[in-house]
C-alpha cells in the first residue's frame, strides 16, 4: 500500500495538535505550546496537594508538581488516546474532543462575538493581499507549468474508492447496523434463513447446496469487508506509527515524571526529617500547653460559677438585690458566651432564671413592706426618708427589672394610709371626749357628736397631720426621682461612650488587626498535627485570637463574683460596661444574648420620672378627698350650714390655709376640698340670707315708722365705714355703753333720721361685705343675696308705708306725713351705702364678673323712684287738702279769710312734721312743689268766682289774703327765701 497524505481534519483527537510541512500529524514537543483549558485543576487520587511540598528547582527539566499544581497537565487527562482514537461511538471524530472531556450531554452553540474584540472586514487584508498579489501570481504560473506529483495518484485514489464502495454496497445492510446482535431472533433468523432448510431430520442434496451456499456467501460478505478495512489501514498506516511513536515518547515521559517524584518524595521526606518534625513537635508542646491553660482556666471560671447560687443566697439574705441580680446576669452571660455546651451547667440557666424571677417577687414584697412602714410610722418620728439606702437599691433593682409599675404599689399604700391617717386623729379625738363611746357608736356618728369647737379641733389635727404627710411622701418621691435621673443620666453618659470608644476602638483594631496578624500569626501558619489541622483552621484559630483577652476579662471578672460578694455588688455595673464594649468580640449566639438592654430605654425612665411627679400630685388630691369626706361626714346633719358667721369663716379660713399650704407643698392645685367647702359656703349663704330676709322681714312687720334713737356703736359702725373699713368691728369699743344714743345718724356730715329697722339693716349689709372678706369664693353668691335682701327691704317698706299695709300688720291708725318722711329717709340712707358696697365687691370680683354689678343700678333706680313717689304722696296730700278748702274760698271781709288761715295753719303742721326728718333744700323743694299746687288751685278758685287782678276791692281782699299766706309760709324755718311766685294766681290778660 502507498502512503498517501492524509489531511489533518480527518484525524482523530492527536490531529489538534499541529502537523508538519508534509501534512501528517506531529506531537508538539514545547509543553507550553499545548492547548490550555481553563478550568478548576482536579486532583488524582494518588496525589494529595493538600500536603506541603518543597522546591522542584533542583530537579530535572521533567514536569513538577509543586510548579505545575495549579494549572493544567497531562496527569489530568482521564481517557487514554487509544479509547480516544477507537471509540466505536462517534462517526466523526472532530466533536470526540469536548465529548471526552464534558461528556456525550455536551451540545455546541454558536459564540457570540465579543464585544471587545474589533469587527474585522476584507478591508483589513487588503495591504496584504496587494503585497502578495505578484507572488500569488508567480506561483500559480508555476503549479500550471509544474503539477503536483500528488495530484496524480488521485484518480487513482477515486477510482480504488469507487470499486471499494461497490464491494461494500454487495454486503447486506443488516451486517452495517449499530444494533446488529446475533441473540436477537429476528436478526439471526434474516443473517441464517433456516427456512431454506428442512426440517424433517434428514439432510438431503439440496439442503446440503444451501447450506454450502450460504457459507460462501457470508465468506464473500467476510472477504469484501477484510479487504476494505485492509485498505483503510494502508491508507492510514503512517498514522498509525505516528500514533505508536507517541506512545512510546508518552511512556517514556511518564517515566522520567517518575523519577522525578520519588526524588521529589525523598527530599520531602528527609525535609520533614531534619526540619520540620523538631519545630512542628515543638509547636504542637506549645498548643498543648496554650489548651492547657484554657482547660485550666476554664475549670476555674467553672468553679466560680459553681459558687453563683451561695453567693446569691448570701446577697439576697443581707437584702442586696442589686448585687445578687448583677452576679446572675453575669453569670448568665459566662454561660452563653464562655461555657456554653458544658452539661454539668445544663440546668443552671434555668435555675438562674427561676432565681431572678424570685428576686423579682422579693423587691416587689420589700418594696410594699417599706411603703407601709414608711407611710404608717408615727408622725412624731424623725421626717427624714426611712433607710434611705435601702430605699435606693429597691428603686434600682426594679428598675433594673423593668418593674416599672412600682409606683403603683406606693400609690396603693398612699391611700391606705390616708384613710389611716383620718382614724387615728378620730380615735384620738374621741378618746379625749368622755360623753362619746368609741365603743358603742359607729365611726362617722363620732364626728357628728362632737361640738363643732371639738370638731373643728379634730379637723386642725388632720390638717397638721396630713401636710406632714405630704412632706414624707414628697421626701420619698424625691428620692425615687433622683435615683431615676440618675440612671437617665448614667444611660445617657455610657451610649455617648460608647458612640465615642466604637470610634476608637474601629481605629485602633484596624492598625493591631494588621501588624499582630502578621507578627504573632506567622507561626501558627504551619501544619498543625497534633488533631490533623490544616492552614486553613490555623487560619481560623488566629482570627478568633482576638476574643481570648475579652475571655479571659471575664473569666477574672466572675471569680471576682464567685469570691467575693461585695466585690460584685460593686463591680457589677463596671462589668457590664465592659461586656457591653467586648460585644464584638464573643460569638454570634452571645451577642445576640446580650445585645437586649436590660435597663428600661430613655423614653420609659422619663415616663417614670414623670410618674413620680404625678404621684405627688395624687397624694395632695388623696389628702383633700379624705379631708372632703371629713367635712362631708359632719355636714351630712346640716350642722355646717347651721354655724354662725364667725364660725364657718374660721373653717373657710383653717380650710384655705391647708389648701394653700399644700399646693406650695406639692405644686399642685386640688380643687375637691375647695369644691366641697364652696358647697358648703353657698348652703351656708342660703341659710345666711335667709336668716336675715326673715328677721328684716320680721322687723319690718314691726316697724312703726317712728324716729328711733341711734346708739352709739351703730355711730361708730358709720364712722368706720367713712374711714374705709367696710367690715364689723372685731369687739365692741371701751366705754360706748356709757355714752348716750343720739337722735340722728350722723353720715358724712348729714343728719340721718331713722328707724331702728335701717340700722339693723346697715349692720346686715355690712355682715355681708364681712362674709365676702372671710370667704372670698363666695362673692357672686354673697352679691345676689344682699341685692335681693336690699329690694326686698324696700317693695316691702313701699307696702307698708305707701302702700298702707302698716296699719293692718302693725295696726297704725293712718300713714302720717312723718312716718312717710322718715321712710324716704331712710331709702335715702340705703341709696348713700350702695355705692360704698358696690365698690367694696367691684374690688373682690374678676373683671369678667363685673357684669353682676348692674343690679347695684337696678336698686339705686327702684329706691330714687320710691323717693320720688313717697314726695309725690306728701305733695298730694297737700294738694288734697288745698283743693278741699279753696273750693269754699269766698272774697269777704273779714280778712284774713278763716280758709287762708286753716290752708297756713296745714302748712305749719306740714313743715313741722318733715323738718327735722329732711334736710333743708330736700324740704324747701317740696314747699315749692307744694305751693305751686295751692297757687293752682287758689287761681281756678279766682276765675270760678271772677275776681280779677284789676286793683278793685275784691281784688284787695284776696291781696290781704295772699300777703297773710306769704307771710305765714316764709315765716317757717328754712322757708324764708322761698320764692312762692304769688302772680300766678291770676290770670294773664290776653
Amino acid at each position: 500500500m502507498s502512503s498517501n497524505p492524509i489531511p489533518q481534519s480527518s484525524g482523530g483527537g492527536g490531529g489538534r495538535g499541529g502537523g508538519t510541512s508534509d501534512g501528517l500529524f506531529q506531537k508538539p514537543r514545547d509543553p507550553s505550546m499545548a492547548p490550555r483549558h481553563y478550568r478548576t485543576p482536579r486532583s488524582l487520587p494518588d496525589v494529595c496537594p493538600k500536603e506541603p511540598t518543597g522546591d522542584g528547582r533542583g530537579l530535572c527539566d521533567g514536569p513538577s508538581v509543586v510548579a505545575d499544581q495549579h494549572r493544567w497537565t497531562v496527569y489530568n487527562s482521564k481517557v487514554n488516546l487509544p479509547a480516544a482514537l477507537n471509540d466505536p461511538r462517534l462517526a466523526k471524530r472532530e466533536s470526540d474532543f469536548f465529548t471526552k472531556t464534558w461528556g456525550l450531554d455536551f451540545a455546541e452553540t454558536d459564540v457570540m462575538p465579543s464585544f471587545y474584540l474589533p469587527n474585522i472586514t476584507r478591508e483589513h487584508f487588503s495591504s496584504y493581499l496587494q503585497e502578495t498579489a505578484q507572488r500569488e501570481k508567480i506561483h500559480e504560473r508555476c503549479k500550471n507549468v509544474c503539477p503536483n506529483k500528488d495530484d496524480l495518484s488521485v484518480p487513482t485514489i477515486t477510482n480504488n474508492h469507487d470499486k471499494a464502495r461497490a464491494e461494500l454496497e454487495q454486503v447486506p445492510k443488516i451486517f452495517m447496523k449499530p444494533e446488529f446482535v446475533l441473540n436477537d431472533p429476528a436478526t439471526f433468523n434474516a443473517v441464517l434463513p433456516w427456512s431454506h432448510f428442512s426440517v424433517a431430520g434428514g439432510k438431503n442434496s439440496r439442503d446440503v447446496a444451501s447450506s454450502r451456499l450460504l457459507q460462501e456467501k457470508l465468506s464473500h460478505y467476510l472477504d469484501v469487508v477484510e479487504v476494505s478495512i485492509a485498505r483503510q489501514i494502508s491508507l492510514r498506516s503512517e498514522a498509525f506509527f505516528h500514533a505508536m511513536s507517541s506512545q512510546h515518547e508518552l511512556q517514556d515521559q511518564m517515566r522520567e515524571t517518575a523519577d522525578a517524584v520519588a526524588k521529589l518524595r525523598a527530599r520531602t521526606a528527609a525535609i520533614d526529617r531534619v526540619m520540620c518534625r523538631g519545630p512542628l513537635r515543638a509547636l504542637r508542646d506549645a498548643l498543648t500547653r496554650n489548651n492547657c491553660v484554657k482547660l485550666h482556666n476554664k475549670l476555674k471560671l467553672m468553679a466560680a460559677v459553681h459558687q453563683t447560687q451561695p453567693t446569691v443566697q448570701l446577697l439576697l439574705s443581707t437584702s442586696e438585690f442589686v448585687g445578687a441580680l448583677e452576679l446572675i446576669a453575669t453569670t448568665k452571660e459566662v454561660l452563653q458566651q464562655e461555657l456554653q455546651g458544658i452539661h454539668s451547667f445544663r440546668h443552671l440557666g434555668s435555675q438562674l432564671c427561676e432565681m431572678e424571677r424570685l428576686i423579682d417577687k422579693m423587691m416587689v414584697a420589700d418594696f410594699s413592706t417599706y411603703a407601709q412602714s414608711d407611710l404608717n410610722r408615727p408622725f412624731e418620728e424623725d421626717s427624714q426618708v426611712m433607710e434611705k439606702d435601702r430605699l435606693q437599691s429597691l428603686v434600682f433593682g426594679l428598675l433594673r427589672q423593668r418593674k416599672l409599675d412600682f409606683l403603683d404599689i406606693y400609690s396603693d399604700e398612699m391611700i391606705r394610709a390616708a384613710k389611716n391617717v383620718v382614724r387615728q386623729c378620730v380615735v384620738k379625738s374621741v378618746s379625749q371626749i368622755s360623753e362619746i363611746d368609741a365603743d358603742t357608736v359607729k365611726f362617722h356618728e363620732q364626728m357628728r357628736l362632737m361640738t363643732f369647737h371639738q370638731w373643728f379641733d379634730l379637723l386642725l389635727d388632720i390638717f397638721e397631720h396630713f401636710i406632714l404627710f405630704l412632706k414624707r411622701i414628697k421626701a420619698t418621691l424625691s428620692v425615687i426621682r433622683n435615683v431615676v435621673l440618675e440612671v437617665l443620666d448614667s444611660s445617657q453618659r455610657s451610649r455617648l461612650a460608647e458612640v465615642t470608644s466604637a470610634t476608637n476602638h474601629s481605629n485602633e483594631d484596624e492598625e493591631e488587626s494588621g501588624g499582630s496578624a502578621l507578627n504573632s500569626g506567622e507561626a501558627e501558619l504551619a501544619y498543625l498535627t497534633h488533631e490533623g489541622l490544616f492552614i486553613s483552621d490555623a487560619l481560623n484559630e488566629a482570627e478568633q485570637r482576638s476574643s481570648v483577652t475579652a475571655q479571659a476579662r471575664a473569666q477574672t471578672r466572675a471569680e471576682a463574683c464567685g469570691s467575693d460578694s461585695a466585690s460584685a455588688t460593686t463591680e457589677s455595673s463596671s462589668s457590664r460596661e465592659h461586656n457591653s464594649n467586648t460585644t464584638s468580640s464573643l460569638p454570634i449566639g452571645g451577642a445576640a444574648a446580650i445585645s437586649e438592654d436590660v435597663m428600661p430605654s430613655d423614653l420609659e425612665l422619663g415616663r417614670v420620672a414623670n410618674n413620680v411627679q404625678e404621684l405627688l400630685y395624687t397624694a395632695s388630691d388623696v389628702s383633700h378627698d379624705r379631708c372632703v369626706k371629713v367635712l362631708m361626714t359632719r355636714a351630712k346633719d346640716g350642722s355646717l350650714e347651721r354655724l354662725s358667721s364667725a364660725e364657718f369663716v374660721c373653717l373657710s379660713q383653717a380650710v384655705e390655709s391647708f389648701v394653700k399650704d399644700t399646693e406650695e407643698l406639692c405644686g399642685r392645685r386640688s380643687m375637691s376640698l375647695r369644691g366641697a367647702l364652696q358647697s358648703q359656703a353657698n348652703r351656708f349663704v342660703q341659710r345666711f340670707h335667709e336668716e336675715r330676709k326673715t328677721k328684716l322681714s320680721l322687723l319690718l312687720d314691726n316697724e312703726r315708722w317712728k324716729q328711733a334713737e341711734v346708739p352709739a356703736e351703730f355711730q361708730d359702725l358709720v364712722d368706720s365705714i367713712a374711714d374705709g373699713r367696710i367690715s364689723l368691728p372685731d369687739r365692741k369699743h371701751t366705754g360706748s355703753e356709757d355714752r348716750k344714743p343720739s337722735e340722728f345718724l350722723c353720715v358724712d356730715g348729714q343728719k340721718y333720721a331713722v328707724v331702728g329697722t335701717v340700722l339693723l339693716l346697715i349692720r346686715m349689709f355690712l355682715e355681708y361685705c364681712q362674709c365676702v372678706n372671710d370667704i372670698p369664693s363666695i362673692t357672686t353668691d354673697i352679691l345676689t343675696r344682699l341685692t335681693d335682701l336690699l329690694k326686698h327691704f324696700n317693695s316691702r317698706s313701699c307696702q307698708l308705708v305707701l302702700g298702707a299695709g302698716a296699719l293692718q300688720v302693725v295696726g297704725l291708725k293712718t300713714i302720717t306725713t312723718r312716718n312717710l318722711a322718715l321712710a324716704s329717709r331712710c331709702l335715702q340712707l340705703v341709696v348713700h351705702y350702695i355705692p360704698v358696697i358696690r365698690a367694696h365687691f367691684e374690688t373682690r370680683l374678676q373683671p369678667k364678673q363685673y357684669s353682676v354689678l348692674r343690679h347695684f343700678d337696678h336698686i339705686t333706680k327702684d329706691y330714687n323712684d320710691h323717693i320720688a313717689e313717697i314726695s309725690a304722696k306728701l305733695v298730694a296730700i297737700m294738694d288734697s287738702m288745698f283743693e278741699k278748702a279753696l273750693s269754699k274760698y269766698e272774697v269777704k271781709a273779714p280778712m284774713p279769710s278763716a280758709c287762708l288761715r286753716n290752708v297756713c295753719k296745714q302748712m305749719a303742721k306740714m313743715h313741722e312734721a318733715i323738718y327735722e326728718l329732711l334736710p333743708e333744700e330736700q324740704t324747701q323743694m317740696l314747699f315749692l312743689r307744694i305751693n305751686a299746687r295751692f297757687n293752682l288751685h287758689l287761681k281756678r278758685q279766682l276765675a270760678r268766682l271772677g275776681v280779677i287782678n284789676d286793683g278793685g276791692p275784691q281784688n284787695g281782699l284776696v291781696m290781704v289774703d295772699v300777703a297773710f299766706y306769704s307771710e305765714n309760709v316764709q315765716a317757717l324755718r328754712s322757708l324764708e327765701c322761698l320764692d312762692l311766685n304769688m302772680p300766678e294766681i291770676w290770670e294773664q290778660k290776653r
